[in-house]
């Protein structure tokens, strides 16, 4: 039997992974493969062969209102892979990490300016769901971000977590390595008409702008979305349990105390996230960040120096995210 419309605004097994032009590309899943794929972009995992190509425009002249769905927002390199998939169990929510489609919107327009068409579309297809009592959860990534004003407009009751670093832990979690380099400055080049050009800009200072415009993106979610928390990350990993727990409270995923334990003390919480074969834990994170702060010296200071003509716009910014802390 054919697919429908309706159908593919009804189930998850039809997945909207993305846009190429004026065409929405679908992926098969099931419950199995989107628990399996740990990134629903390029790295997805799909459950068949074959993507379904359909005119966007077929789909924007059907709108469907979006369920409640779940958000976890987060600055990037924080732990936010490891929160999510600690959500994600195959009996419970939906959880969807990284979704490109999403991307793509965030990124398709000038700040103050967006495709509401575009966006209720993947709205739309986010939401749904396998268990209908229980919201899809969806992490977004850093351009999304600078959605988050049209978000919150959607549903500004969603539940929502903001997860963040302090500008020193996000200094040593950006700065480590050249690949992390490399990702800061494609993803500021491509946020430069929310930024402000840094071509010319040291990796320190492209790290401390990027980090105050999304801890004020997340100060002004928090202003309108009523359910959303911050957490700073650093208190995660220092207490996953307890923090685990909240966040699955706040997100409205049903996990008991045991599957809590169980979840800490498993493989997920001592290898890397993104790469289940890499043995990681935090005390090797923690080992890493010591050696780091003394490489990393010089930068620190830079970035620090950046921040300091800044610092009404950072107290006022990390104020509101202490005001609406989820643990600690």
């Amino acid at each position: 039997m054919a697919l429908t419309r309706d159908d593919l605004f009804a189930s998850p097994d039809h997945y909207l992974h993305s846009f190429e032009g004026n065409t929405a590309v679908f992926m098969p899943m099931d419950r199995t493969s989107y628990h399996r794929s740990i990134f629903l972009d390029g790295r997805i995992s799909p459950a068949a062969n074959g993507a379904m190509r359909v005119p966007v425009s077929a789909l924007e002249a059907a709108p469907r209102q979006p369920a409640a769905t779940g958000w976890i927002f987060h600055v990037a390199h924080c732990g936010s892979t490891l929160l999510a998939r600690a959500l994600d169990h195959l009996d419970s929510n939906l959880v969807l990490r990284e979704p490109l489609a999403l991307r793509q919107t965030a990124i398709a327009r000038a700040p103050g300016e967006i495709a509401a068409d575009r966006l209720a579309l993947v709205s739309a297809m986010l939401s749904k769901r396998y268990r209908v009592d229980t919201p899809t959860i969806v992490k977004a990534n850093v351009p999304v971000n600078f959605l988050l004003p049209a978000l919150a407009t959607l549903d500004p009751n969603a539940p929502a977590i903001f997860l963040y670093l302090p500008l020193h832990d996000y200094l040593l979690a950006i700065l480590r390595s050249d690949n992390h380099r490399e990702w800061l400055r494609r993803v500021t080049t491509l946020l430069a008409p929310w930024l402000g050009d840094m071509e010319r800009w040291s990796d320190a200072e492209r790290v401390a702008a990027l980090w105050l415009g999304q801890i004020r993106a997340f100060a002004a979610g928090l202003e309108t979305m009523a359910s959303a928390r911050s957490l700073n990350a650093e208190v995660f990993f220092a207490e996953p349990a307890v923090t685990l727990a909240t966040a699955a409270t706040v997100l409205r995923v049903p996990l008991s105390p045991e599957c809590v334990e169980r979840t800490i003390s498993g493989a997920l919480f001592s290898t890397y996230s993104k790469n289940p074969a890499i043995a990681f834990d935090n005390s090797e994170r923690l080992a890493r960040r010591a050696t780091l702060k003394t490489i990393l010296a010089d930068e620190i200071a830079q970035a620090q120096r950046w921040i300091e003509p800044r610092g009404a716009q950072t107290g006022a910014a990390l104020a509101a995210l202490e005001a609406r802390r989820l643990v600690g």
